[in-house]
């Protein structure tokens, strides 16, 4: 979550090299996600550059072959889409006049959010398809209701590569629908309902592994009962008599011997290190904003907080967010624990308690982002964002600090004397 994060994995990967870390049982480096699938999505198209199998959207190989999936030419499929910020972007330029958003609350989980809320009421028809009304589908036209993941089926695939499945547990309640028919009702109110008329979930993945065949993230060979049979199935799985591949990069794994060469994705099968000089944030600290901010998640809270903030215990653990700051700091500010506090950056200012704690740098304050409205931090985070993976720059940017005012500290309790930190 850095505009330089590329160049960050970059560095893991080269010291993962260097020592001999991968390929063998015990090591190797990943990146820790934020959602169950978030594996998954960026192996199947979830991303606007992406096809079925890891494949690529603008590579004419893979373009033929997901098209000839799906019955259809090339050249219907569409070009290289833009990051979930340039969409924004876009709306205020004029280019983007409609939206339609799934479990997307980027009200709260996007920085700079003022801007978001802007380009938000600045949309002529905006579709929300969501299990609860979070504070950006209050900005929607249209709220479709649709369903948690205990509502439906399907498959997830973990960290490691592990796809394992989701069973239905229970029906989405009143008007409430799965969310791949209420897509498909969409598709088909347009007149494009072909390719979007599947009967059930397992319709949708017996397609998917027969898009994803060949690619790097192949689903070929998994199956609905060797998922159940296995406890999950690793990927690349080529043929429905393969174990699955618990492991890449490592001798004698289906990857190396269906190559014929070593382990690596280069023709000569051996890796490459990739030099990763450093380079500053996007915005540095100087002397009018001497601190960094960073900001991140709790234990007890889960992305934008929509569905963690409703559950009493998981509030009790955290009730609301604070600014955490090492002890050095904080008598160098004058500012005791649980005392108000105000961060400014160049993008917005925010008033909380503060949470003095040696778990920090002297430099930097940490805010977590699981709260809207006056409570949102990514109100102060910048948009900068990483060219190439276009992940936005959550994780630094320049504040001051200070004891609140008389007055701030007024308004804040007033607030919260008129609703309560628990509601949304």
């Amino acid at each position: 979550h850095q505009s330089k994060g590329v160049e960050n994995v970059l560095s893991v990967i080269n010291l993962c090299l260097a020592t001999g870390n991968i390929g063998r049982e015990g090591a190797g480096c990943m990146m820790i996600t934020g959602q169950g699938n978030g594996q998954g999505g960026r192996e199947h198209g979830q991303k606007c550059d992406q096809l079925p199998g890891w494949r690529d959207l603008a590579n004419p190989e893979h373009r033929a072959y997901v098209a000839g999936v799906w019955g259809i030419s090339p050249d219907d499929l569409p070009e290289n889409g833009v990051d979930a910020y340039e969409i924004f972007r876009r709306i205020e330029r004029g280019e983007i006049k409609g939206l339609l958003s799934i479990c997307f609350n980027p009200l709260v989980s996007l920085p700079d959010s003022e801007y978001i809320r802007r380009q938000l009421e600045k949309l002529e028809f905006y579709v929300v398809i969501d299990f609860f009304l979070n504070e950006s589908a209050r900005y929607a036209h249209v709220v479709l209701p649709g369903s948690l993941h205990e509502e439906d089926e399907g498959v997830v695939t973990q960290v490691e590569g592990r796809v394992i499945k989701i069973n239905q547990a229970i029906d989405p309640p009143g008007d409430a629908r799965q969310d791949w028919r209420i897509i498909q009702d969409i598709a088909r109110a347009l007149g494009r309902e072909k390719g979007m008329t599947f009967g059930s979930p397992r319709e949708i993945f017996e397609e998917l592994r027969i898009a994803s065949k060949g690619g790097v993230a192949d689903y070929y060979g998994i199956t609905y009962e060797k998922i159940e049979q296995q406890m999950g199935v690793f990927w690349p799985c080529p043929s429905e008599d393969h174990p699955g591949t618990p492991r890449l990069f490592e001798p004698g794994s289906w990857n190396v011997v269906a190559k014929g060469a070593g382990p690596f994705y280069f023709p000569d099968g051996r890796a490459r290190f990739n030099v990763a000089p450093y380079t500053p944030p996007a915005e540095d600290v100087d002397a009018d904003y001497p601190y960094f901010l960073t900001t991140g998640r709790v234990i007890s809270q889960f992305l934008s907080g929509e569905q963690t903030r409703r559950i009493g215990p998981l509030l009790d653990n955290y009730p609301e967010p604070r600014i955490e700051l090492h002890p050095a700091l904080a008598a160098q500010l004058n500012i005791a624990d649980r005392e108000w506090t105000t961060l400014e950056s160049r993008r917005g200012r925010i008033t909380l308690r503060a949470l003095v704690t040696k778990t920090i740098r002297p430099d930097t304050v940490f805010v977590p982002y699981h709260w809207p409205g006056r409570r949102s931090i990514n109100r102060l985070a910048i948009a900068a964002q990483d060219p190439i993976s276009k992940i936005p720059e959550y994780k630094v940017c320049a504040v001051r600090v200070r004891k609140a005012t008389a007055e701030e500290v007024e308004r804040e309790e007033a607030v919260r004397r008129v609703k309560p930190p628990s509601a949304p």
